[in-house]
């Protein structure tokens, strides 16, 4: 049995939780609003902190202007360093040249060259709307959540929660180290992935190798992830959205009481 002040306590989180749900879905809403109409995007990603006197720095700005004269959007988190340049060479070119901000206490200072501004709160969401509205990936190198969008993308591909898209990483020397670990630790030592899985992603010193091969697979003139199982077609029914491969029925705990709550008025 609850005590009265732990039933309170349980109540007011619940009121407090439910008006977050709410404010989760608005920023769902008002995103794919938004993204569903700017056509095919190809999101950028890398170091918030890399300055324009950097090599990479000027290859995300030629990569935003080849992206967009092959008709892509580009889509950055909004960002300084490599997310602004992919922007500024998106939008010099005169592409839709598009920012998912993130609120953020430091280091996030949304940059000028965004026609497609979005600001959101939650960071989970953000990443959603990356993949959802992405045609392919392109990564340089960066910190944490350069390395969290790449993994991300990786696993949703690798599990076929989405259709494969191609994840290109750019500089040879920056990723080498990570995918000797890759290959070493985690496929062969300890079999923790497969053979097929270094087929999801490509590496190339050359944005315009990136640009190519995304435009390419989008019109169906290269193939990608051909050794991963797939299905008659790729695109999910109505029914198995966000599935691929049918709905499992969920086990219920019956009633308020199952939940520790039956005090709680």
């Amino acid at each position: 049995m609850l005590s009265p002040m732990e039933s309170k306590h349980i109540k007011q989180a619940l009121q407090h939780e439910a008006w977050r749900t709410l404010r989760i879905m608005s920023e769902f809403v008002d995103a794919t609003d938004t993204l569903v109409r700017i056509g095919h995007g190809v999101a950028v990603f890398g170091s918030a902190r890399t300055p324009p006197t950097k090599p990479e720095y000027q290859k995300a700005l030629e990569c935003g202007r080849l992206l967009s004269q092959k008709g892509f959007a580009v889509i950055t988190g909004g960002g300084p360093g490599i997310m602004e340049a992919a922007n500024k060479g998106c939008l010099e070119a005169g592409g839709t040249s598009v920012g998912l901000n993130i609120s953020l206490p430091f280091e996030q200072k949304p940059n000028p060259f965004q026609s497609v501004e979005l600001t959101f709160r939650y960071f989970f969401v953000r990443k959603v709307m990356f993949v959802k509205h992405a045609s392919g990936f392109v990564i340089f190198p960066g910190g944490f959540g350069t390395l969290d969008e790449l993994f991300e993308a990786l696993t949703l591909i690798q599990t076929l929660k989405i259709v494969p898209f191609p994840v290109i990483l750019i500089g040879k020397a920056f990723w080498e180290p990570l995918l000797e670990w890759m290959r070493t630790t985690l496929a062969v030592e300890h079999a923790t992935i497969s053979p097929e899985d270094f087929e999801i992603f490509h590496v190339t010193d050359d944005v315009g190798e990136a640009a190519t091969i995304i435009h390419e697979v989008l019109t169906g003139k290269r193939a990608w992830a051909t050794r991963l199982p797939r299905f008659a077609s790729d695109q999910p029914t109505s029914e198995e959205e966000g599935i691929r491969s049918g709905i499992h029925p969920r086990r219920h705990l019956q009633g308020d009481a199952a939940l520790g709550m039956d005090n709680i008025e």
